[in-house]
Parts: structure tokens; sequence; C-alpha cells
């Protein structure tokens, strides 16, 4: 159990519930009650740490000097080769190249799909700052669709975006925190304005659509092995599609140059490649089998651990409704997620809390060890403000709205439980804290 200010003995944790403060008493019994606060002791920032056998794995190739994916003999295969596999097993996807970031792989879903230079993509007003830079590193145009209360793209929006931008051929939507727009939807409204769907599934791996994996409404997508992910290398990304051409294309701009090709397992025939190492530039962006030898364990146990992350979602969340549900909004998710993944928990504070509140609400966070981040902060890299290389050119009030008061906060696999008791409480605290310094419990 971790420590509290004062007393954090008095507060109870169990699987199935948190204890909380009794929100029925008077302003001033409650103020009495905070007296004795919650802390959270642990790191937030704490990654998801590599197996031993990717350890070993990662070692015997630093040994040997293997680390460069093509470095192998004739009939071998490369880690990156085997881990890509994985990837497409996994995922159920046909064909994937590994890369250095998923940054990499939305450029290259641009690239391989016909953007053209000053090309409109439109993508969610709500996501991080690496989408939109994709977007411009493919030297496409941003243009940005309205994100709801529950964080991800507005249908509608969506449409109206298309009608008044009959030249834009591409959809590129992120699954920002691994949260689903109506996927359904969205699929039916790029067919009927022919425009080409891209997922961005850096957040959603593990997440399901009607019982099917996440990016397979689009024609491709891209995932994640950065820190922060459900598969942790470090940096690194992987380009997935069913589609030849696409997945041709990129093995070649990444880095599959002669016929470097014949060293890839997932990826289409030769005949696919023929003439593409000439016409295509060599971005050198493929993923090293060091980044892949980290990953291929941590596949393995993606479902264990989804269950546990889900788990304590859930306690949370029924905690942090019971407590102070009228206080803030948590995100719902979209009819048709038949599977969520869980790694962190967001939430919308109730839209009384003034600018001022919500500051004073991080800082009671802060105060007591736990670092909430503010979405819709002048510095944070998911407020679409901070997009000066890509700017948005049309007010976008739905999501400045939902930015204002939206919360994140990490929930790392390697706390235990009682952290996740600390945590709960330190939220529900602070916010009612603030609440009764404003006399408004």
């Amino acid at each position: 159990m971790k420590i509290s200010l004062l007393a954090l003995a008095s507060l109870a944790f169990s699987a199935n519930a948190f204890s909380t403060i009794n929100t029925q008493k008077t302003g001033a019994s409650i103020a009495d009650q905070l007296k004795d606060r919650a802390y959270v002791t642990r790191d937030i920032k704490m990654p998801d740490p590599v197996p031993e056998e990717g350890q070993k794995e990662a070692l015997e190739l630093m040994k040997s000097g293997k680390m460069y994916r093509y470095n192998i003999a004739k009939g071998e295969e490369s880690v990156v080769s085997m881990c890509e596999k994985e990837i497409c097993d996994y995922t159920g996807f046909k064909y994937c190249v590994g890369l250095n970031s998923c940054g990499s792989a939305l450029m290259l879903l641009l690239k391989t799909t016909g953007l053209q230079p000053g090309g409109k993509v439109l993508s969610n007003a709500f996501t991080f700052g690496a989408v939109p830079s994709a977007i411009e590193h493919a030297r496409g145009k941003a243009v940005y669709v309205e994100s709801n209360a529950d964080h991800v793209m507005n249908t509608v929006d969506l449409e109206k975006k298309l009608k008044e931008n009959p030249d834009c051929k591409h959809v590129l939507i992120s699954h920002m925190r691994g949260k689903l727009a109506d996927m359904d939807k969205v699929a039916e409204i790029c067919e009927k304005y022919d425009a080409i769907l891209l997922e961005d599934c850096a957040h959603s791996l593990g997440v399901f659509w009607q019982g099917e994996h996440s990016g397979h409404k689009g024609i491709a997508c891209g995932i994640s092995s950065q820190s922060y992910k459900m598969i942790n290398s470090g940096e690194g990304g992987f380009l997935l599609t069913d589609d030849e051409e696409i997945a041709a294309q990129a093995a070649v701009i990444a880095g599959a140059y002669e016929s470097l090709n014949s060293k890839h397992g997932t990826v289409p025939g030769p005949e696919y490649f023929e003439g593409k190492s000439v016409e295509l530039p060599n971005y050198s962006i493929r993923m090293s089998n060091i980044a892949a030898a980290v990953i291929r364990p941590q596949i393995k146990t993606l479902e264990p651990r989804i269950e546990l992350y889900n788990k304590r979602y859930n306690a949370l969340t029924a905690k942090l409704e019971a407590a102070v549900g009228d206080h803030l909004y948590i995100p719902q998710l979209t009819p048709g997620v038949t599977r969520m993944v869980h790694d962190s928990v967001q939430f919308n504070l109730d839209h009384k809390f003034t600018p001022a509140m919500v500051e004073e609400f991080l800082k009671e966070c802060g105060d007591h060890g736990l670092p909430v981040e503010l979405f819709g902060h002048k510095s944070n890299a998911r407020n679409f403000v901070n997009w000066g290389f890509a700017p948005a050119e049309d007010p976008l009030p739905e999501t400045a709205a939902m930015l204002t008061t939206a919360c994140d906060c990490r929930m790392p696999l390697q706390w235990d439980d009682e952290d996740f008791e600390d945590l709960g409480n330190v939220i529900i605290e602070s916010i009612q804290s603030v609440l009764a310094k404003h006399d408004m419990l």
C-alpha cells in the first residue's frame, strides 16, 4: 500500500470497489475529511518492461553484430521478418512492413495511396501532433474534422468537410487513446465521396470493431511500438494492409532496394516489385532486428495484459462514477467496439469547472503525486492550436470546447492494485477539494 499525506490507511480498496469520501456530507465536513489526502508515489511514466526472452535475443544480436534486417544468409529469416509474421497473425492482415516509427507508417500510408503534393487529407482535430506531422511529411495539406465529447471523430462533420472539399481524396482517421468512431459510418461516407480511408491504429492494438481488429475498415493502417504503447521497443511501427501494391511500395520506400524484397516474408510476390527500386526513393526507415527482438515476446503476452488493463480500468471508472460522477464525464465506447484496450483513463471535467478551476484541479493532483494532463493545455502536443506547421484554417468549436476540460492519465501495468486505489482517490479528492473551495458541493 502506498502512503497518504496523513492517514491513507483509512482508505480501503478491494478488487470490486474503491473507498470514497461520503459526498452526501456538507462542503464543510468534506473539507474536514480532505485534511487526510491520498498520495501517489509511483512513476506514472513507467513503461512496460521487455520480457527476459526479448532481452536475451537482443543481446545475442548485439554479440553477432547482425542488427540490420537484411544481414541474413540465403534461406534464413530475419528477426524483423519473424516479428512481421507474428504481427500479421495477431491482427489478421496479409502484409506487414516493419518501420522505425508509426509516424513513418502514416507517411507511407499516404504516399503509397497516391497523395499528391498539396493534396488534402482529412483527419481528426483531436489527435497527437505526429499525425498532422505525417501528413506534412507526405507533402499533404491537413484539413481537420471535429472530435466530440467521446474523443472520436464526428461523422456528421466528416461528411460536411468532404462535401466542402470535393478535391480531398484521403481520410486518415486517428483512433486517439484507442477510441474508435463509428467505423461503419466512416467507411460508408468515404465510399460515398470516393475518399481513401486510412487508419492510425497507434493506440488501438488489440481493439476490436465488430469482432475484427481495428484497422480493417480502411485500405491500410499503421500501429506503433513506441514505449507508451501496447508493444514497447522504444521507437518502432508497422504498416499493415491486404493490398499488394501498398505493401510492395512501402517495403521499397522503407529501404528494400535492389532485390531485398526477397528477404521479406509478409510482402507480395516478386511481380509486384518489378521496377520499383528504380522508380521509388529509399527513405531508410526500416525496423532493426533489435527492435523486433524486444517486440516479439510482448506479442505473446498481449491478451493477458489487455485483460488486466481492462479489469483495472473498469474498477477505477466505477469508483469515479460513484464518487464524482456528477462532476465529470467518462467518454463512452462507440457501439460496434466489441473489445477495448484501456491502458489509460480519460475524463472530461464538468463544464462548471472554469479554466481557473481546471488549473486548480491539475495542481491538486500534481501536489499529491499524480501528474494528470489536460489535452487542451497551451503546450500539449495533442491540442491543435500547437500545430503551427499544419494550422487549422477553420474554427473547430466542438473540439476546442472538449479540450478545455479533457484530462488524461496513464495506468502503468507494473503498478499494484493499491496504486490504483491511490490514483482514484487523488482524482476524487482533488475534484472535491476544488469544488469545496468554491462552495459548489
